[in-house]
């Protein structure tokens, strides 16, 4: 066991290195200055765009995309992975949480849009993502496998484990709950919802997520205007951990940048290639449109949801920081493991009853809509390797590999699911990120379609006729 753990940790090293960090930072700040900051010019677009467009006998609503990508988005990372980069990076990770967002929002325009231009009806449905915009954008056939191959094994075993994990972590310290009995329910209520599709997976998320996160936003708000008096410290403490000013935080900047952007990566997905494929399931008539919403659903993820948590843990005090020798900077939750425990202790300072039950049901609820997304991810790879032949046997075999993958992320220690789970989010950035930045000059292109239409008072439509891009027959037959 020690010889595959160390296995485990070499490949980390080399999957997350420094070099990884900055990629993420730096492609988000090159589409930002490309774009000419769409994040903000195009923050009402994105609101207005949200709520329209309808779903079609092909395609689901761009609501109902947006939905299943915040259902990916929204989970473990929000609650247990907010509170794991304060511990290892201190109050100034969450500083570099927010940027990664920012600049993350525009690398999410880029790859979502590029997952509507190069969707393929496959079965009467549409589908899309990273493997389909390298396969027909770059015309790379084999690049194109070996994102698939990485992205099924990644969202099909290694990244559904550390949501049920963390999931598991929560119910039993809320209710003593054993880890087999938790993954025997979700184990259950998940294999009903896969074998629904898209179609059904769509309608749960929409009907569960904006519950669940404007109702945890709102227990946020309460618990930040119990102390609002702290507002200003809490902020200024935010501030001078993440630029070396802090004298208890200030020897480990590093740590803060690093957790910061890795967990951000991990929670709002930007970049990641998982978003493209719910983005390349929406019906639109112009492909930059779903790229708009999906860059909002960034926002969502962590700029309210993950502030939400953060917030809580710091205007309570219930966190530990733990320093790169693995000595406490600060130790006020003796003997408490990194993880969701730190979420649930702040909430139940102030609602002794409530807190612990109301984390874990809310991280339940969050992280069982994220595996359902990463099946659905997982198929499309699938489907996208078995096009051209009958692949029901594959299907089914995927599912029994989520559901083994569940299994295990409940019965095993955080940190080994933890770092399954970064491995696979590390090497799909990797592969996507190279992706979008050859590809994204066909974003530029549309980019300034959709905005010349506007500028003449236009609904943009996208007209494949005035550009002849190559291999997207989509929107060849769009009217």
């Amino acid at each position: 066991m020690e010889i595959l753990q160390k296995i485990v940790d070499n490949i980390y090293k080399l999957v997350w290195s420094e070099l990884l960090v900055y990629l993420c930072l730096l492609t988000g700040t090159y589409f930002t200055i490309r774009f000419r900051l769409p994040q903000l010019r195009y923050l009402n677009e994105m609101i207005r765009l949200l709520f329209s467009g309808k779903a079609s006998s092909k395609g689901i609503s761009s609501f109902q995309a947006f939905s299943l990508a915040i259902s990916g988005r929204v989970g473990t990372g929000n609650i247990a992975g907010v509170a794991t980069a304060i511990g290892m990076g201190g109050p100034g990770a969450i500083f570099w949480m927010w940027v990664i967002a920012f600049v993350g929002s525009a690398s999410a325009i880029v790859e979502a849009t590029l997952g509507q231009l190069y969707k393929q009806e496959i079965n009467g449905e549409y589908r899309g993502g990273p493997a389909y915009y390298i396969h027909y954008g770059l015309k790379n056939k084999a690049f194109a496998i070996i994102f698939a191959v990485v992205t099924i094994v990644s969202t099909g075993f290694l990244l559904p484990s550390v949501q049920s994990n963390s999931i598991a972590v929560a119910m039993d310290t809320a209710f003593g709950t054993s880890g087999f009995v938790t993954a025997g329910i979700l184990i259950i209520l998940m294999g009903l919802i896969i074998v629904g599709g898209v179609k059904r997976i769509g309608k749960v998320s929409e009907l569960v997520v904006p519950f669940m996160a404007g109702i945890y936003i709102l227990m946020a708000l309460v618990i930040i205007g119990i102390n609002y008096q702290e507002i200003p410290s809490v902020f200024s403490l935010i501030f001078r951990s993440a630029f070396s000013l802090d004298a208890t935080f200030g020897g480990i900047v590093g740590a803060a940048i690093s957790w910061g952007v890795k967990r951000g990566i991990y929670s709002n997905e930007a970049g990641q290639g998982t978003a493209p494929h719910a983005a390349a399931a929406a019906e639109v008539d112009h492909p930059f449109k779903q790229g708009l919403v999906q860059g909002f659903s960034v926002y969502v993820d962590t700029l309210f949801v993950c502030t939400a948590t953060a917030l809580m843990i710091l205007f309570t005090g219930q966190y530990n920081v733990q320093g790169a020798d693995g000595n406490f900077i600060i130790e006020n939750l003796k003997g408490i493991e990194m993880g969701p425990t730190f979420t649930q202790m702040a909430v139940s300072l102030h609602f002794p009853l409530l807190g612990s039950s109301f984390v874990a049901i809310a991280l339940a609820f969050f992280a069982f809509t994220t595996i359902m997304a990463y099946y659905y991810i997982a198929e499309t790879n699938v489907n996208f390797l078995f096009q051209e032949q009958k692949n029901s046997l594959y299907i089914w075999g995927l599912r029994f590999l989520l559901l083994v993958s569940i299994f295990q992320g409940c019965i095993t220690t955080a940190s080994t699911a933890w770092q399954l789970g970064d491995i696979g989010v590390g090497l799909m950035a990797w592969l996507n990120i190279l992706a979008i930045l050859l590809l994204h000059k066909k974003v530029v292109l549309l980019e300034q379609d959709y905005a010349m239409q506007k500028s003449v008072g236009q609904n943009p439509r996208f007209y494949n006729k005035t550009y002849n891009i190559p291999n997207v027959p989509i929107w060849e037959s769009k009217k």
